[in-house]
């Protein structure tokens, strides 16, 4: 059985004299440059080559020339000193979280327009950090979390019901507003009174996708005496809204989905003094305690800044 051969090992000093050589052409001067005296620099470099396994100078006593491997050394010397160098500083912008990887999911309210917002504002920000984004229900990114698989998600859910157990931001607040079929009586009404749409069919997501949202829809249904008729269940608003233009009932949707403009698609308020009773939804950015990143951290902060606080 053949040994493992093992290579002798080789310092950035050694590659930092043999660039002072190759530079120089001469031992005595590049031994004034490095602040050392001849001989170990003549030690030094015997101790390259032999580690190399080739000679990379070529001596006389009247002049010193690169050998062709030598010479193919010099550029790539100079770029691995260069990188050594960098090291320090990256390791700072690593820990400021100026670079790195971020990976968010969020869920598909928040690409109608604070998304967009937020890689634009964050890339001028911290151009250095990647970001990586996921979209994911909520109850997938819950599992995500868990897992480790992402940094950090944004979802949404009633207002105080922010999941259990992770930080949390309040990003925003926003109103529910009812999306009719064009052609509904409703949709050209002249106010909207929440009684009115009680007793109309709906279009909702499942409750494990929202479970604090879907309670509380149900249960303002329930204080005014009706059951929810859900005629079809669907996980994308963007899925509930082109139900709701294929005239399978009505549905309840975050005032931001207003953005997705789908033909055949009329979005409503309640009037005033039922708008008060209705549910409100927050968007809010979740991530682990324990798995706080840099990256993670100056996000946060750049959404702080964003909101303001």
């Amino acid at each position: 059985m053949t040994e493992a051969k093992i290579s002798p090992r080789i310092d950035l000093r050694q590659w930092r004299q043999f660039l002072a050589v190759a530079e120089e052409l001469h031992f005595g001067r590049a031994a004034l440059r490095l602040h050392m005296t001849q001989p170990p620099l003549t030690q030094s470099i015997a101790g390259l080559e032999a580690a190399v396994g080739e000679r990379l100078f070529d001596r006389t006593k009247r002049s010193v020339r690169l050998t062709p491997a030598g010479a193919a050394l010099v550029d790539p010397a100079r770029e691995l000193l260069a990188r050594a160098q960098a090291l320090p500083a990256l390791a700072r912008a690593a820990s400021a979280g100026e670079i790195g990887t971020l990976r968010l999911a969020f869920v598909s309210t928040v690409g109608f327009a604070l998304l967009p917002q937020w890689v634009r504002g964050f890339g001028e920000q911290a151009p250095g950090v990647r970001l990586e984004l996921i979209e994911a229900t909520g109850d997938a990114q819950l599992v995500a979390l868990a897992r480790g698989e992402i940094d950090a998600g944004v979802l949404l859910h009633a207002p105080g019901f922010a999941p259990a157990g992770l930080s949390h931001l309040r990003i925003a607040d926003e109103a529910l507003v009812l999306a009719l079929p064009q052609p509904h009586a409703l949709a050209a009404a002249q106010s909207l009174r929440l009684a009115q749409a009680l007793a109309e069919p709906l279009v909702m997501f499942p409750r494990r996708i929202l479970p604090s949202l879907h309670d509380a829809l149900f249960s303002l249904y329930h204080a005014h005496g009706q059951s929810p008729q859900v005629a079809q269940e669907a996980i994308q608003m963007q899925t509930i809204v082109n139900l709701v233009s294929a005239g399978l009932g009505l549905a309840w949707v975050p005032d931001s989905v207003r953005q997705f403009q789908r033909s055949g698609v009329i979005y409503r308020q309640l009037d005033s003094a039922d708008a008060r009773v209705m549910p409100r939804c927050e968007t809010s950015l979740v991530w682990a305690r324990s798995a706080m990143t840099p990256a993670l951290g100056r996000f946060v902060d750049f959404l702080q800044s964003w909101q303001g606080v």
